[in-house]
Formats: structure tokens, sequence, C-alpha cells
């Protein structure tokens, strides 16, 4: 797992052009204008927009006032049709989009945006697709702005479990390195993540019995720096020498193998991170959350499987852990906790103002840590009828279980909330720093839940439940809808201003705006803007294809632009995508979402939307041909 490709020609000396400055060589140069570029409006150069991962703009051009005249202003296709998650990336004049397996990459030209300037399109193996959990989606790109050396990249992860840097200017490799082996059916779905010149990626395979890790590679060259497991021995977990001083009640050495897992059962545990980053720099930490545990099967691995299900706070340099919170400890549900971590400072109930850190989780919880040493401040119910647990106690930080919806051998468990989609997934949700509130899209979807026993094999999928899902109380049974939620939470008073039903899930997440507004997509095939002081509908769009992305918004020339990703697929389109029909197939989603189909079909692509919808195409003469003739 250590191949390694570089590339090295004129390009490389592109680079200062690039960052607009010439000869820089500090060894943070590139974070800090990674900064700079993320406070502009002008910019969306990351996952999350900023660091502290809010997915929130201070652009008001386009507010609660007069966004029901937004209207289309352009859009690309990327001839995938698979699902299209996470968001594109916009650096000065580009803006990049990606695209689900086979993973293409586009720059286009943001002055001509019907204008592709490169397109980068890998050629992978086909058994890739065989061995990826929940459809054959990506979840983005990551920006590094170059350092006078080496140019500005574009790095991106492969279905086949490469992650790659391209040169951001021609699209051309720079390097390549394996991370993962598709073989026992490791793959890559995470958008890398760039801090200083790290660039972080996790893995995904954890239906497939992979052993969950985090690695940091040189961005420059693609060399690995360090890798840290979810479970495993304590050198391989890399723990601090002082990880979780501060809550030693959440356990702290020698926990990762034997003493919570059933002999080697470690080795093919689970807990892969697929999902979503964040860093404090004065912390130096980043954050995010390891998955879940395998098999499913919880009867075929005693103990509380550390450290899978965990919320980590890393060392970005070293790797080493500061602090690791498990969440569900013995999970027997897939409550997979890979999900968005967004970063806030806040005054307490005792008035203490505080680093937090807010996760809104798959079992059904929102909490909020402080992200300087793991302290749990808060876990709130993401509904009330979430069940399986009857709250959680804040001094240990433990779940308190309801015993009627556990799961064990020879027993079909029933009416469980959340399902194993969660209360909530995968989606990259908003917190509005001025208001003090997180905009959550929500899963409302419950379960029955079925054990079986099943072998270890390599590369097959190592699951041993049969689920049936099912809309959660508040839905319409009947006729499979309300299977969705959307909500303004307040963290500190543990309240929910609004909350409002949707048809499906509110997969993709959110974005909040200084203009009072939230947009976010959903599965049936529209982008919405809602009040975020009322939650009132404001205005929506037809879209070709259901979204499982999540919004962004960027300022061009003066004018503000709102775009999403539409193509339906991920976990709850599987069914849609690959034409299945039995109702337990595609780990339970083909039945939660039977009527799916009804509403939308396959396609893929960038919408992007301004006021009144102009755009560089209101000039007609804008891109058009003046050769011979012209």
């Amino acid at each position: 797992m250590t191949k390694l490709r570089t590339s090295v020609s004129a390009f490389t000396l592109t680079a200062a052009a690039a960052i607009g400055v010439a000869g820089a060589a500090l060894p943070a140069f590139a974070n800090d204008k990674l900064v700079e570029l993320s406070n502009s409006e002008e910019n969306w150069p990351m996952t999350g927009k900023t660091y502290k991962a809010q997915n929130y703009s201070k652009a008001t051009q386009i507010n609660a006032e007069n966004v029901k005249t937004l209207k289309p202003a352009w859009a690309f296709s990327t001839g995938v049709l698979h699902g299209h998650e996470g968001t594109p990336l916009v650096i000065g004049d580009k803006m990049y989009v990606h695209g689900a397996f086979p993973n293409p990459t586009f720059a286009l030209d943001l002055n001509e945006p019907g204008k592709i300037l490169w397109q980068h399109k890998p050629k992978q193996a086909p058994t890739a697709r065989a061995v990826a959990c929940c459809d054959v989606v990506n979840r983005g790109l990551a920006y590094w702005p170059g350092d006078g050396k080496t140019p500005s990249l574009i790095l991106k992860t492969q279905l086949d479990g490469h992650i790659v840097a391209v040169n951001a200017d021609t699209g051309a490799e720079f390097w390549k390195m394996e991370n993962s082996d598709i073989k026992v059916g490791s793959t890559l779905t995470i958008a890398p993540y760039v801090i200083k010149d790290t660039v972080l990626v996790g893995s995904s395979g954890a239906e497939l019995g992979v052993r969950g890790y985090v690695t940091a590679y040189d961005v420059k060259t693609g060399a690995q720096k360090w890798r840290a497991y979810a479970t495993g021995p304590d050198e391989e977990l890399k723990l601090a020498k002082d990880f979780n001083m501060a809550n030693k009640h959440y356990g702290q050495f020698n926990l990762g193998t034997s003493k919570t897992w059933e002999g080697d059962a470690w080795k093919i545990g689970g807990g892969t991170n697929w999902g979503w980053y964040a860093f404090d720099p004065d912390t130096n930490l980043f954050y995010y959350g390891s998955g879940n545990p395998a098999p499913w099967n919880e009867t075929m691995r005693p103990g509380d499987n550390k450290w899978t299900m965990t919320i980590w706070g890393r060392d970005i340099d070293t790797g080493e852990a500061k602090f690791g919170y498990q969440k569900t400890p013995h999970d027997e549900w897939d409550y997979a906790g890979v999900n968005v971590m967004m970063l806030s400072e806040q005054k307490d109930k005792q008035g203490k103002l505080r680093k937090l850190l807010t996760h809104p989780d798959r079992n059904g919880i929102v909490y909020t840590l402080d992200r300087t040493d793991g302290t749990l401040v808060s876990a709130d119910k993401l509904d009330d009828t979430v069940n399986w647990v009857k709250q959680v106690d804040l001094k240990t930080g433990v779940p308190i279980r309801d015993p009627e919806f556990a799961t064990r051998m020879d027993h079909k468990a029933t009416e469980i909330c959340p399902s194993a989609m969660g209360y909530h997934n995968q989606g990259h949700d908003s917190y509005d720093p001025e208001k003090q509130r997180f905009y959550m899209g929500i899963n409302h979807i419950c379960m029955d839940w079925e054990p079986f026993m099943l072998p270890y094999r390599a590369g097959q999928f190592f699951v041993g439940a049969t689920l049936w899902m099912y809309p959660g109380p508040k839905g319409d049974r009947q006729n499979y809808e309300g299977l969705g939620q959307i909500k303004s939470y307040d963290a500190i008073n543990n309240k929910y201003d609004w909350e409002k039903m949707e048809r499906f899930s509110v997969w993709g997440g959110t974005l909040a705006t200084a203009g009072n507004l939230v947009f976010y997509g959903t599965l049936d095939g529209f982008i919405k803007a809602r009040d975020t002081r009322t939650g009132d509908l404001l205005w929506k769009y037809r879209l070709p294809s259901g979204v499982i992305g999540h919004p962004m918004t960027y300022t061009h020339k003066g004018v503000q632009y709102v775009a999403i990703y539409y193509g339906v697929g991920g976990w709850p389109g599987v069914g849609l995508v690959f034409d299945l029909n039995d109702p337990t197939a595609g780990l339970g989603a083909v039945g939660a979402f039977k009527n799916l189909a009804n509403y939308t079909q396959m396609g893929g692509g960038v919408q992007v939307f301004s006021l009144n919808g102009k755009n560089p195409y209101d000039d007609v003469n804008v891109g058009e041909w003046t050769g011979k003739g012209g």
C-alpha cells in the first residue's frame, strides 16, 4: 500500500502565479493562504468552506427578502449517473467539479462556465464497484494553494483506493498513492482534507470487515507521514501520553484489542472513517469520527469494541490522539459515527466562553464537546422519537439504553428508532455564528432488525443482519413518505427553534447564509430555501435529479451564486440506481425508499443560481466563436 508515482516537469513553475506570490517558502504559507481564501466570499476552497466546517457564508446579496427571484444561471453535466455527494470547489475564476465512479474531475472557467479548462478521467479497475457498500459515490475534492516551488494542487480520491494530486491549473497528474486495497474491500469515497502541508484521507469498507484508519500524506510528494487506526494496540492507535487525561472515565490505554474485543476480532473490526473533518489551528487538533464495528451482528463481537464509534481529536503533525469519546459502545445498530463536526465558540450555561465541537450522530443524538479536551457538554436527541437510548449520562458519557430495542441472535427487534441509516447520516450541516444556531437535515426512519451468523471472507460483505426500514412515527407509513426533517437547533439551551417534515430524507445537508437563509436539496429533486428565523419555505426549484449533496455559495464579479449537485444515489438511492426491488436489499434502504423512483431518476451535474438568473452569458458575445465566418 505504498505505491507512489511522482511527476516533475515545467508546470511546477506555475505555482507562484497560482497563489499570487513568487518565491514564498515559509512552511505554513500554504495553510495561511488556504485560510485567507476560505475567509473570502469569492471562494469555497474546502468542504465546509472554512476549517470550522460551518458551511456558512456571510454573503447577503441573496437574502430572505429577494430569494424568490432566484433563477437558474447555468448548469454543467458530469456525464456520470450515480450519486453526487459533497460540493464543488471555487477558487478565483475556477470551479472544480467532481463525479461518482469513475471519478472524473473538471475545472470550469467561471467567466465562461460552459468551457472546460481541463478534465481528469482516471482509469480504474471495475472490480471496485463490486465492493462499494452503498453506491459508488465520492464526497469531494481538496485544494492546496502551492508554495512557490510545488504547484497548486487538487486532491481527489478514487473508488479503487488511490489518492491523486493533479495540477490545479493544468489537470496533469502530479502524484498518486495507493491508500486502500480493494481486494479486501477497502475503498475510498471520502473527500481529502488539506491542513498545512498535509492531506488527510480516511477509508471505507467496514461492511466488509475492513479495519479503519486515517492517513496523513505529504501534500507535495504523496509520501506517508503517519497512519492511525481505530482498533488495535495503542501504538497503532497513536494514543498520546495524556490521552483522555481530562476524562479518564472515557477509557485510556490498552483497550483497542482483547480488553474490548474477543480474541483478534479487532483485526476485522471496522471503524472506518469516510465522513468529514474539521480543524482548529489554536489546538492544532483535527476532529473526525470513526464508524461502525464489524460485523453488524453484535453477538459475534462481545465487548465495547473500542475505538469504533468515536469522536477523535488528533494532532495534525504527529497523528497522536489527545482524546477519544466513544458515543455508542458495542454498537448494535450500525450507527456509524463519521458525521460532520462543526466548530463554534459559545458561552455555556454558566456563561463561560468555550471552544466547542457539535456533531449530529447517526445514533439519533447530537453531541457537543469541548474540543480542547473532549469534555461532553450536551447530548440531545435529534428527535423525540429516538428510542434505543433513554438519555446520555453527561457525567460518564455513557448512553442509557432501552433493552426493548436491543438486537440479539434468534430475535427480531422491531420499531427501532432510528434505523441503521440513522436520524442523521453523511449530510454536511451548517452553523450560523451570528444566530448561534445549527441547521440540520435529518432522516426520520425506523427499522426492524434480525441478525444471523456468517463467516468472514476477505473482500466479501460482512454484515450479519437483515433489515426492514420504514418512516418514523411522524411520517406516513402507509405511503412510505415523511422520511425526513429539517431543524434549527440551539446547542446551548438544548432546544429546537423549529422543525419541518419532508417527503424523503434531507440526505445531503444544509448551507446557512447571513441573508437569513438555509438552503438544502431533497431526494425528490428540489433545492429549497427557508427563512432561518422561522423555517418558512421561501423558494424552491425542481432539479433534473434528486439531491444527496449540499449547497454552496460564492461571489464572482459582484454576483452571488448558489450551486448544488444533483444526481440521486447514495444509500437511499441504491434501489433506484441498481434497480433493486427486495425491501431488505441495499442493507434495508430499498424498502424505505420504495417510492423514490416515482419522483426522480438518475442524472448528475451541478446547477447554479443567481438573482434573476444573472450570469456571464447575459453578454451574448461571451463564448461565441470568432474564427472564420464569425
